[in-house]
This record gives structure tokens, C-alpha cells and sequence, in this order.
């Protein structure tokens, strides 16, 4: 026993070394391969138009020729070194591009590690993005066309910066992309703050982890670019916060003093937890507005379980209608994956979203990448239009990946589902049940107890960057279920499978004890043996219901009408499968608790027990429209 024990420590060990050199080998084989085919320009000083100069690595081919730019801009760490040893990714990307025949820009945003100023959210001022694309298409190296891509908050800047439609962005490639998105189509998120009035606390996370202190050592003005590369080899500007128990951490109250709580930097944070939805604020900055201009051929990423499918997709459809000209109108494509936020890659021949298998959900992304750049950036006359749906949308539950002109596809059509029960909706083992057939006249509500200070908790989700609180993806919700604060309706077994895709909407008719409160409402694909796969949720705020523009609040028991935010979808609902909802008025910490006193409540520490309920008859139709494709 002993002696197998250490042959099998011997392999563990064996390997692991063996991994350790082969990835090194691999890491050295990329630089030195680059340092053959690329002048190498780290460091490089960008001069802004108020003086502030923005750090920014360029890779280009080398030789005497004029490139397009790939350009990638960041608020996050691209340092080639940490802890003493050189890193690879972003060589990696550079190495890629270069053999393509593109200059590569990596530049960080001001106030973010080597580059100077003061960071503020989304990469303001926008100024910064348009000085940058006319440094660089000055450079005798490039030959003016440049194209932006990233995820997250290296694509969420880009929509903005579109809207000023600087001559030289010429294409862009935002994945990932909501909280670049203020308000558009049905949807009001301010950046994905906000869904239906109520605060997402992955920027709560989120800012703990990424906002600097003002006060971190700063390289002396007019140090040299030797300089600069020489101490980035040793101190990359990086800091590192303690880890913190999020899932405990946003159970603090007043919300305000979340990240004091945890000593984290909370400039940023204060200013944006007290703005309202409405507040003009959120015009100012870097979040992209409908009634913005928008100027460049956009192919967007998004994909079901991330933060911001909806307003995503909507984007899209508000830019095919109304951006600046036919040309940019009719050059907007569209991808949506089923998975995490930024987690397009990483899709396999069997892909888990929480715990549900999608099946095979990898798709050529760098050679549709690079059709597109090379069509925008370099005047190739190549395929991509021919070869790419406009719409490529990932189904599941038949798992595969579909094509449409628009987005919900041809042939989506709304049919409503009506709620309804004998009063006792509460639990999966309750009553409640959602069928086409209209309530009868007789109103019999359902009720529950929200209490702010034992709320429903989240249990995966559409959610991002919340740390240990939330962990995202589908999950078998039927233990949830149990709750006697969340409401479940089901519909009968169907007879025959239903595509669902595209928006859903919800209309709930509601009553409270309560000035303020919310509800959450929940999709669910049942299987046969009772798992219910969570597909997409919203929250409304009910001082919001007429409109983000004022604050209505409730009277004792008088019912309202309430119209949710849509949820968003593809999934096919097999034969013998049912569609369930759950409505409760918590979804926490996916979503911020309504304390229910009708105050602020971002600087209260004490809440209000509501009693809620859903009517359901002729005269209170509460119901969801479901978009069934028809084929």
C-alpha cells in the first residue's frame, strides 16, 4: 500500500512538473515566434487632448508596410509581466492578428495601472476613445481602418465612443457588452445598475475588486518609455484587495455602506448608489443612450446566461432601425451562445450551464472574427455576408445552433399564458397553474409574506461578477420551490414540443400592505422527472410601474397594474416537458431587497414585512406572452 501510494504521488508529481515545462515551452515558443514577426512597442505614452497619456502596448508586422489596428481597450491589468515572470495572453492575441496581417493595440483606459488621470466607470471621458483611433491612425504604420473588440468592460465602452463615429472606426466587436448600455427599447438598466428600478449588486462586487485606491504609487511625470518597461518587469500596478466573503458581504445594510464595510475604495460606488434610475447623470458618462448617434458595422456577442441578454439583443434591434445610415443599418450581425458572460471559448462538445447540458455549443468564432475585420479593415471582398446568418442563436433543448434575419426569428408569435389557481399558489406542491384559457370571473389572489430580512435567496441565474454570492447558470430550482414565499404556476404536460424565442413578457396585477415592493418573476423548463431549469428572470420595483420618470406608491390593498422588464430566451420545450413560472419579491443578491418602507432605502437599515399578492380573473388577467416560433 505504501509503495503504491508513493508511485502515485510520483506521477501526480511527474506530471504536474511536466505540464509546468510544457506550458512554459509553449509561453516561450509564442513570444520568441512574435519577436520574429512583430516590432514590439510596450510602454507607448498615448498623449490625450487634455495632456493625460494613456499606456498602450502596440504590436505590428514587421517591414515598411500600412496595417489595420485591432484595438482593445481596458480597464483591466495587461502588463506582460507579473511576479517576476512574463505573461502571454496578450501576446497571444497579438501573435494571432499579426499573422493576419493586423497591428494589435492594447491600451488601458485613464487612471488604470500605467496610464495617467483618474478612472472613472466606462472609460470616460469619451474623448479619450476618439483621440485614440486619431493617434493612431496618424502612425506611418497604419493605413486608417481600425477595429475595436473586447468583452466586458473592454467592450462596453465601444458603444458610446461609436456614437461620436470617428471616421477611422471603421468595424467593432463587442461581446458581452450590457453595462455599456443606458436605456433602449423596454429596457432601462443604466449600465446594468438597475433592472426595473432595483440595484444588481454584481457592481457592488465588482468595484471592490477592480476600482483603485487614489492614493497607489504613481510613476513620476516624464518617465522615460525605457523607464516605464524596465519597472513594469518587476511592479505591474496591480493591486490585490483581501478576499472577501461577497455572499456575506451583501447581506450588509444600509446598501451604501456595503464596501466601507469591507474597507474597499468607494468613490465610484457612492455616487452611482444614489442616483434613481432617471437621473441625468447617467447621460453623462460612458453608458450608450437611444437617443444617441451610432456610426459603425457592429457584429455583437451575447449570450443566455449572462447579466444583460435582454437589452443586449434590444441594442441590436435598435441599431438596425436607427443607426445613421443605410450602410450601418444593414451591417449589424449578431451571435448568442448559451453561456456565462464572456464565456464563448470555453464552450464544449458537451457544454454545462450550471448543471444542465447544452450539448455541443462551440462555434467558429475566430475565422467569423476575422472575416469581419477583414472585410471592414482591410476592403477584402470575401464572404462573410454570404456565409453568415445575420442572426446566429444558440437553441436548447434540441441543443443546437439556429440562423434568423431578425431577432425573436421569423415566425415568433406571442401567445398568452394565463395565471391561475383556487388561492393556494404558494410552493411547487400549491395550485397555481398557467394555461391559455382566461380565469373566470371570480378573483381568488394569491398571497405570500415578503420579509426584507429573510428574502428568497438566488439560486443561479443570468447573473456575472458577484463573486461566491451567486453562482450563475441553470439549476433545478424544484427545492426552492418548497418556499412558501415564492408562488409557482405550471402548465399541463405539452402534447407537442414548443420553440420559445425571443422576449417575454409579463403583466402582473398586484396588491400590498406595503408603500413599495417588488416582484420577481422566474422561466422554468420542467422535465418529466420534476428537475425545472431556470432559463431567465426580471424584477420590478413597483414605484417604477408608471414609468422611471417619478415614483408612485402603493395604497393598502388597492390593486395595480405592473408590466415586468422582458425576459429573453431560446429553449425548446420537448414533448411531455411543462413551462412553469415563479413569482415571489426577492431574488437576492442577484437583485437588492426592497426594504418596503418606501424610503431611499439604500441608506436604511431596517425594513417593513409586506404581504403580497397576485389577482388572477377576467378583471385582473394576470398572464406571461410567450414567443412561439411557428415553423
Amino acid at each position: 500500500m505504501k509503495k503504491q501510494i508513493l508511485n502515485t504521488l510520483f506521477l501526480v508529481l511527474f506530471f504536474t512538473v511536466g505540464n509546468f515545462f510544457l506550458q512554459a515551452q509553449e509561453e516561450n515558443s509564442t513570444l520568441k515566434e512574435l519577436e520574429e514577426i512583430a516590432v514590439v512597442d510596450q510602454k507607448v505614452m498615448m498623449p490625450m487632448r487634455d495632456g493625460i497619456r494613456l499606456a498602450t502596448d502596440i504590436y505590428r508586422p514587421k517591414g515598411d508596410g500600412k496595417y489595420p489596428i485591432i484595438f482593445s481597450r481596458t480597464p483591466y491589468n495587461f502588463n506582460s509581466w507579473g511576479d517576476g515572470e512574463q505573461r502571454t495572453r496578450t501576446a497571444n492575441n497579438a501573435l494571432s492578428a499579426i499573422k493576419r496581417g493586423y497591428a494589435y493595440v492594447v491600451q488601458n483606459e485613464r487612471g488604470r495601472y500605467y496610464s495617467e488621470g483618474e478612472w472613472d466607470i466606462l472609460g470616460v471621458p469619451l474623448t479619450d476613445g476618439y483621440d485614440a483611433f486619431s493617434w493612431m491612425k496618424d502612425q506611418e504604420w497604419s493605413n486608417g481602418k481600425i477595429g475595436t473588440i473586447g468583452c466586458s468592460s473592454t467592450a462596453e465602452w465601444q458603444m458610446a465612443v461609436a456614437a461620436l463615429d470617428h471616421p477611422s472606426h471603421a468595424a467593432m466587436i463587442p461581446q458581452g457588452y450590457g453595462a455599456g448600455v443606458g436605456k433602449v427599447g423596454p429596457f432601462n438598466e443604466q449600465g446594468n445598475w438597475y433592472r426595473g428600478g432595483v440595484e444588481q449588486m454584481l457592481f457592488f462586487s465588482w468595484l471592490y475588486g477592480v476600482e483603485h485606491d487614489k492614493f497607489k504609487p504613481r510613476i513620476p511625470a516624464g518617465a522615460t518609455q525605457e523607464d516605464l518597461i524596465r519597472i513594469s518587469r518587476f511592479y505591474d500596478l496591480a493591486p490585490e484587495n483581501p478576499k472577501v466573503d461577497m455572499a456575506e458581504a451583501l447581506n450588509h445594510l444600509p446598501l451604501q455602506d456595503i464596501l466601507k464595510n469591507i474597507n474597499g475604495k468607494k468613490e465610484i460606488f457612492d455616487k452611482m448608489i444614489r442616483r434613481t434610475p432617471n437621473h441625468p447623470d447617467w447621460a453623462k458618462g460612458g453608458i450608450y443612450q437611444a437617443d444617441d448617434n451610432f456610426g459603425v458595422p457592429s457584429f455583437w456577442f451575447a449570450s443566455w446566461y449572462d447579466v444583460s441578454v435582454g437589452p443586449n439583443i434590444a441594442l441590436f434591434n435598435h441599431v438596425r432601425e436607427h443607426g445613421k445610415d443605410a450602410e450601418v443599418r444593414d451591417n449589424q450581425y449578431l451571435v448568442i451562445a448559451p453561456t456565462m458572460h464572456c464565456g464563448y471559448t470555453r464552450a464544449k462538445e458537451n457544454t454545462i450551464v450550471g448543471e444542465r447540458s447544452v450539448g455541443d455549443a462551440r462555434l467558429n468564432y475566430e475565422e467569423q472574427i476575422y472575416a469581419w475585420f477583414d472585410l471592414w479593415l482591410k476592403g477584402e471582398k470575401n464572404d462573410f455576408k454570404e456565409k453568415t446568418p445575420r442572426v446566429q442563436y444558440f437553441t436548447m433543448g434540441i441543443n443546437k445552433w439556429q440562423s434568423s434575419e431578425t431577432f425573436p426569428p421569423q415566425g415568433a408569435k406571442l401567445f398568452t399564458y394565463y395565471l391561475n389557481s383556487a388561492g393556494k399558489a404558494n410552493t411547487l406542491n400549491g395550485d397555481g397553474v398557467l394555461a391559455t384559457k382566461k380565469p373566470s370571473s371570480k378573483d381568488q389572489p394569491d398571497g405570500f409574506t415578503y420579509d426584507p430580512m429573510s428574502p428568497v435567496n438566488s439560486y443561479g441565474g443570468n447573473v456575472c461578477c458577484t463573486g461566491n454570492a451567486v453562482k450563475g447558470g441553470a439549476f433545478d430550482q424544484s427545492e426552492m420551490e418548497k418556499k412558501d414565499d415564492i408562488l409557482v404556476y405550471t402548465s399541463d404536460p405539452l402534447k407537442k414540443g414548443i420553440e420559445v424565442s425571443g422576449f417575454i413578457e409579463s403583466t402582473l396585477y398586484v396588491s400590498s400592505d406595503a408603500k413599495d415592493t417588488d416582484f420577481t418573476i422566474k422561466i422554468m423548463d420542467v422535465y418529466p422527472d420534476g428537475k425545472a431549469y431556470n432559463l431567465d428572470e426580471t424584477i420590478q420595483r413597483v414605484r417604477y410601474r408608471e414609468g422611471y420618470d417619478k415614483e408612485v406608491f402603493m395604497e393598502n390593498g388597492k390593486v395595480y397594474k405592473v408590466n415586468l422588464s422582458p425576459m429573453t430566451t431560446s429553449n425548446y420545450f420537448e414533448k411531455g416537458h411543462r413551462i412553469r413560472i415563479e413569482i415571489s419579491s426577492s431574488n437576492f443578491p442577484r437583485f437588492a431587497r426592497n426594504l418596503n418602507t418606501g424610503g431611499k432605502n439604500y441608506d436604511e437599515t431596517e425594513g417593513v414585512v409586506a404581504h403580497n399578492k397576485i389577482h388572477h380573473s377576467r378583471q385582473y388577467p394576470s398572464h406571461i406572452k410567450l414567443p412561439i416560433v411557428l415553423k
